[in-house]
């Protein structure tokens, strides 16, 4: 599913008015629909005809939108109240004057909230609310909330009550999910026609609630040509991109894998980096590791090869390993490289000379980042597809660009780098955005807080390495190698914290299968056109 900046989005309704020639006000009733499916099959609508619903309309099309949805909610039986926010009605304009406009007709009074004494007088009659409706701002809201919409996003957020936003909660933005002070926190968000990056992307996501994306009548023609080059992963997507195994198939055809890695006292990384691998379909699994490691990861990993590499000194390899590696890689159809291996200056060279030459596809992760410190200029040169995949600290300290900044733009940062450096970039956190060369973005839905634990990433490197190894190009292999990954923790974890790493790699198995159970999430809404979105 794509995603849409508030521009892009300002550009599809355009279109579809100027090219498609549906009126703005069939769309703005469309969304009103919506959102009143939802609002009267919330909890305490539901089965509650007479309850009352209360809804803060802002001036612009989000307000007409809830304007609209006041009318199909009185329809339904229930009382309506509904505020214009540091508004009046005749200065209403386009599509949200006609919604007020027909919603006064129907005889429900709109009453504007101009001063604090207005606002006090909204806050006695929301008190008695069953639910709540946010259409204040919606998508072209930027910065920080100011006035009478600060104040009613207070007075909502303080009453214990279900909240559903329109297209996004007032006081988020849109694009990059940063939130204002007092920025509405929704238990449920409508979006209409395709998801925003803001609604995925934290602090805002957790405004956010359950989102639902509402089809409003947009031309699906409309919607797949968007030149929007960002995605949302979902379930049956990432299916369509693993390939099933036949049932006849050998080891040798389920893929070889290597991976170097494991330096004293960080044996850890390479075996959980392994068993990943072969957790996740790998048919053979080779680590390769410094010779005074490996007796220790024997006695770790049973379904592994493990080999010495030669050593300059005890942990620290010697250039002959350079050899060892290719040698081995060239035999195999992946070479995952770095998780525990070393920051010993004679180790770094090794990584550096073994990525120049490399010819198989490479996952470069963990400590062969480290190396390529001061290095980044090899990574367009190397004949290998290559897929990187840096937490957000590590993604400053091969750019140069602060943590705040990364974590803050991490969709156009990974964008930017993927075209630079000519490779995957896999920027690991909460989501995690995949991006490819050619400019594609994915954002990641899957995964959870007790995902935030040492040795979640050398599992993913093990994921993505078998995938790769099974016969994915690089750009397939990252999008459901991560899906994967966040899929097998939140199974792993059954909503606890105190995830251990390994209990990631054992839960994929049923990660993969759950793959391919057609049991998409439904609404108790009659209503076809939402959709759950994770």
């Amino acid at each position: 599913m794509k995603l849409v900046t508030a521009a892009e989005m300002r550009d599809i309704d355009r279109l579809a008015s100027n090219q498609y020639g549906i009126p703005g006000i069939v769309l703005m009733d469309q969304a009103a629909k919506a959102v009143a499916d939802v609002v009267l099959h919330t909890k305490n609508a539901s089965g509650n005809p007479k309850g009352r619903v209360v809804i803060f309309c802002g001036k612009g099309n989000n307000g007409g939108d809830g304007l609209g949805a006041a009318r199909y909610i009185l329809n339904a039986g229930h009382e309506v109240l509904v505020f214009l926010v540091q508004a009046e009605v005749a200065g209403l304009q386009g599509d949200a004057a006609l919604e007020a406009d027909m919603l006064l007709r129907a005889g429900v009074e709109i009453v504007s909230l101009k001063n604090e004494k207005d606002l006090q007088l909204a806050a006695q009659e929301t008190a008695q609310a069953a639910v709540l409706v946010d259409a204040m701002l919606g998508t072209g809201f930027t910065g920080e909330l100011r006035g009478l919409y600060k104040e009613a996003c207070r007075l909502i957020n303080k009453l214990d009550k279900p909240v559903v936003a329109v297209d996004i909660p007032t006081g988020v933005d849109a694009d990059f999910g940063l939130r204002a002070e007092a920025a509405i926190k929704a238990d449920v968000t409508v979006t209409m026609a395709l998801p925003k990056p803001g609604l995925l992307l934290y602090p805002g996501k957790e405004n956010v609630g359950e989102l639902i994306v509402a089809d409003i009548g947009m031309p699906k023609s409309l919607l797949a040509n968007c030149p929007s080059e960002k995605y949302l992963l979902d379930r049956a997507f990432v299916a369509s991109l693993v390939p099933v195994r036949r049932p006849n198939a050998h080891k040798g055809e389920a893929g070889r894998v290597v991976v170097a890695a494991g330096s004293p006292g960080f044996t850890g990384a390479a075996a959980l980096c392994s068993f990943a691998a072969v957790k996740a379909g790998a048919g053979l699994v080779s680590l390769l590791s410094p010779t005074t490691s490996c007796e220790v990861l024997r006695s770790k990993l049973t379904e592994v090869m493990v080999h010495g590499l030669l050593e300059r000194m005890p942990g620290v390899l010697g250039g002959a390993a350079v050899g060892e590696i290719l040698e081995k890689a060239a035999a195999a159809d992946v070479l995952a490289i770095g998780p525990g291996l070393g920051t010993a200056p004679a180790t770094q060279q090794v990584i550096l000379e073994v990525l120049k030459k490399a010819v198989k596809p490479v996952v470069i992760d963990a400590d062969a980042l480290t190396a390529l410190q001061g290095h980044m200029e090899l990574l367009p040169q190397m004949q290998a597809p290559k897929v990187l995949t840096p937490h957000p600290g590590e993604m400053a300290r091969i750019t140069g660009i602060d943590i705040a900044t990364i974590d803050r733009e991490r969709v156009n940062v990974a964008a930017h780098y993927a075209k630079e450096w000519k490779a995957v970039v896999v920027l690991k956190g909460a989501p995690t955005v995949i991006a490819w060369p050619d400019g594609a973005t994915y954002l990641n839905p899957t995964g959870c807080e007790a995902m935030a634990t040492g040795g979640s990433g050398d599992v993913l490197t093990g994921i993505l390495a078998a995938f790769i190894a099974g016969g994915m190009d690089v750009n397939r292999a990252a999008l459901a190698a991560v899906y994967l990954h966040g899929l097998a923790g939140e199974i792993a974890s059954e909503g606890e914290v105190g995830l251990a790493a390994g209990e990631i790699a054992l839960a994929l198995p049923k990660a993969r299968k759950a793959l391919f159970i057609n049991e998409d999430i439904q609404l108790p809404i009659y209503n076809s056109s939402l959709k759950v979105v994770k």
